[in-house]
């Protein structure tokens, strides 16, 4: 039974979704680690910044939940989850901003 054009439209649509699709999966499959590290490296610095002003003693409880998403940001890109690690990065990125102005907070109430 020969091909009609319609199913030749049909079974060229096809091969032409599947190999977009096949492309799409090994043109980001690779991202992952770079996303990764721009967003670890991010918290890191965050991180820092709240240890420089105090956070430790003046917000604790987010600088420390911001440490620990971070140590397990780093845990879970050594097993290359790196979906898992971006978003514990980005949660200790946000808890160390929030330990930071806590911490900036809590000295001009205390006039340091």
């Amino acid at each position: 039974m020969p091909l009609t054009r319609s199913s030749k439209a049909r079974s060229t649509t096809l091969r032409l979704s599947l190999l977009i699709t096949l492309l799409a999966g090994l043109l980001f499959s690779g991202c992952g680690p770079t996303i990764y590290t721009s967003n670890v490296l991010s918290a890191s610095r965050s991180v820092e910044a709240a240890r420089h002003v105090g956070a430790a003693t003046h917000a604790p409880y987010e600088f420390y939940f911001a440490e620990e998403h971070l140590k397990k940001a780093r845990e879970e890109a050594s097993e290359s989850n790196y979906e898992a690690a971006i978003e514990y990065a980005k949660v200790a990125k946000e808890y160390s901003e929030k330990a930071r102005e806590r911490a900036r907070a809590q000295m001009r109430e205390s006039g340091r």
